[in-house]
């Protein structure tokens, strides 16, 4: 069996996020694991806070057992914490939270506290350090993210059209925008590497039309290219049916039905891809225990659509697809961001 070994160049890129995220000689910082982390990562955080001459303690929580019927991937919303009030005081008062756990921080129930206490999180995706290296921080990546973060905060109505036949109308008012591009410094934000990733949660009953995946999309909890066509028909939210002849159809319907859960089938957020080195073709290169896909979610042009947990639509559930599509044409309030699959130049 293969086994890793710790490289200066890996310890060099975390040297360099971190250092985005305003670490100092000094600084406290809090690395929060679970025994299934990949170790890798965890040692490389370890040695590069050392060697920038912060102050570095780990948490370390069992992974906890999976209650699901269904293998439970790429949430976001790590249950490693287990809501435990001593370990959300220590990541409070940490200051700086590197987040090596499975699924990340980003949706956990626990996370908005220790935010409000003014920490802020990295959370590092559980990917292998080659990809991570790829894609270390590029300022003018920021520039863009935040351009497009601030559009879509303005944008009234969002519509989707694709070749392969889509045609989803997206009402953006009140709607929640996140731009992510790979590094936080600001006290109480939380941030993911790798990045470059703008997103918006809608709120109850403003997404209808139809979504068509076409071979070559991606369905992430699978870590799969499509090799068929999947049709989805979507009412005030929710996919209320579901077409396609193939295997990947397929598996999308037994999944979602297994939750037993109405929400499984609501929409997450949607939104698209902004990172110019993030590569479409990267899920072929690595073995699915070294990849979560983040590089992938964060191609550019891709249109990110996702079903699961809002939020700030008042829905929860475990089940979730991150869905990036290429080859669609992105419009806010009749101006298109993305033309058939590319990026346009409207954000600086």
């Amino acid at each position: 069996m293969l086994a890793d070994r710790i490289e200066a160049k890996w310890i060099d890129a975390f040297c360099e996020i971190f250092e985005r995220c305003a670490v100092k000689a000094g600084d406290t910082a809090a690395i929060l694991s679970e025994t299934q982390s990949r170790a890798l990562n965890v040692h490389l955080a370890e040695l590069a806070l050392l060697r920038m001459g912060a102050k570095p303690f780990h948490v370390v929580m069992p992974t906890p057992r999976n209650r699901n019927i269904v293998p439970v991937r790429s949430t976001g919303a790590s249950e490693a914490i287990q809501k435990l009030g001593p370990v959300i005081t220590a990541l409070q008062q940490a200051g700086f939270v590197v987040d090596c756990t499975i699924e990340g921080l980003m949706h956990a129930v626990e996370t908005p506290e220790i935010l409000k206490a003014g920490a802020r999180i990295l959370v590092i995706s559980n990917e292998h350090p080659e990809a991570l290296e790829r894609m270390v921080p590029d300022p003018a990546l920021e520039k863009r993210v935040r351009a497009a973060a601030k559009m879509l905060r303005g944008t009234k109505r969002m519509r989707v059209t694709s070749k392969a036949g889509t045609a989803l109308d997206v009402d953006m008012v009140g709607a929640s925008t996140v731009g992510v591009w790979g590094w936080t410094d600001k006290p109480g934000t939380l941030a993911h590497w790798p990045g470059g990733i703008v997103v918006s949660f809608p709120k109850s009953g403003t997404i209808n039309g139809t979504l068509v995946m076409a071979p070559g999309d991606i369905n992430l909890t699978f870590k799969r290219y499509l090799t068929s066509p999947v049709k989805m028909t979507l009412k005030d939210d929710y996919v209320v049916e579901l077409e396609g002849e193939g295997t990947d159809a397929a598996m999308m319907r037994a999944y979602l039905a297994a939750w037993g859960d109405r929400e499984a089938y609501a929409v997450s957020h949607v939104g698209f891809g902004m990172n110019p080195g993030a590569r479409y073709e990267a899920l072929s290169m690595y073995d699915q225990r070294d990849t979560n896909g983040t590089e992938i979610r964060a191609v550019s042009g891709n249109f990110l659509f996702s079903t699961g947990a809002n939020e700030f639509a008042g829905r929860y559930t475990a089940g979730h697809f991150d869905l990036p599509m290429m080859g669609t044409t992105i419009e806010l309030d009749g101006v298109a961001v993305v033309r058939e699959g590319v990026l346009q130049d409207v954000f600086g």
